[in-house]
């Protein structure tokens, strides 16, 4: 069968899109390689700051996304995406399986978080291990927490949760921030604030929620067992654009460029939440993305 759209992936942005798309009158299927719609939000113990439901778990969201698309009529199926062949005015989705036809594509595979791959972290995660700190920062009011990582991210996320918590151990394992020069001074200027250069984190421990992380100092080769509620890994992300072929063009670091509008160096595919080029990753903005991308939809529909 034809679609007028079809959408990869079924996190808040390809579900989004999907709303949208039966909303304009499209004939829309929802592609995903994930047992359950959601997306990351689907690990996050909760999501506290989506305008209008504070609180809700990553679960109910993502599950509530997904029963508005079914009440809709938003057509669903399982599948990983290998390829996207470009055919002009049409375009040939193909998984292990078979091969789908659209008019137009959305990409919105969304990205992973780089993980440290240290013991602990898989078993920890939402369990006090959390990779965004603007949206868990909260939950850690008046207590201790670290901050893995080096970068701008790192030490905005650093300064963000000194303003709460109690006591903030920032590791690095190099000698030195890859970061913005005001924001490593700002860091250095923050009382609340301990950084641990030459230091990589060997576990982290926890029996139910996070209890402490084991550092190891690359320079002597010590460990030190630091008593911690949380761990925020700030070490990057990865956008899931490389298993399949023929994407649009894409940036250094593999996310597919695009603007707010969703579109792309192909005309017909277009790129909406966490695998497109942006300033902020977080729910919200996927599912704007996600109604941007049908509007240009729309728009590519009608030649313009």
């Amino acid at each position: 069968m034809n679609y007028d759209v079809i959408i990869i992936g079924a996190g808040p942005a390809g579900l989004a899109a999907g709303i949208y798309g039966k909303r304009a009158g499209l004939s829309v299927l929802v592609l995903d390689s994930s047992p359950i719609s959601g997306g990351q939000i689907l690990s996050t113990y909760e999501v506290d700051n989506y305008p209008g439901i504070p609180g809700v778990s990553g679960a109910d969201l993502g599950k509530s996304l997904r029963e508005h698309c079914d009440t809709l009529g938003v057509e669903f199926a399982k599948g990983r995406v290998t390829s996207i062949i470009d055919k002009g005015n049409t375009k040939e989705i193909v998984t292990k399986k078979q091969t789908f036809i659209a008019r137009a594509v959305i990409v919105a595979t969304g990205a992973s978080n780089r993980k440290l791959g240290c013991k602990g972290e898989e078993e920890l995660s939402g369990m006090g291990v959390s990779y965004c700190a603007t949206c868990d920062g909260a939950f850690f009011k008046d207590k201790k927490v670290a901050v893995v990582g080096g970068g701008d991210v790192a030490l905005e996320d650093a300064l963000y949760l000194a303003r709460s918590c109690k006591e903030v151990y920032l590791i690095h394992r190099r000698d030195e921030f890859r970061g913005a020069a005001v924001l490593q001074e700002q860091v250095k200027n923050t009382q609340n604030i301990t950084i641990l250069f030459d230091t990589t984190v060997d576990s982290i421990n926890g029996d139910g929620p996070v209890e402490s992380i084991t550092t190891v100092n690359k320079n002597t080769g010590s460990c030190k067992d630091v008593a911690v509620d949380g761990v925020f890994v700030a070490v990057g992300t990865v956008p899931n654009t490389g298993s399949i072929a023929g994407l649009p063009d894409q940036d250094a670091a593999g996310y597919i460029i695009a603007d707010e509008t969703a579109v792309t160096s192909i005309p017909g595919i277009f790129a909406a939440g966490d695998v497109r080029t942006k300033q902020l990753r977080q729910v919200i903005t996927a599912t704007a993305d996600g109604a941007n991308a049908i509007t240009s939809v729309e728009k590519y529909f009608q030649g313009k």
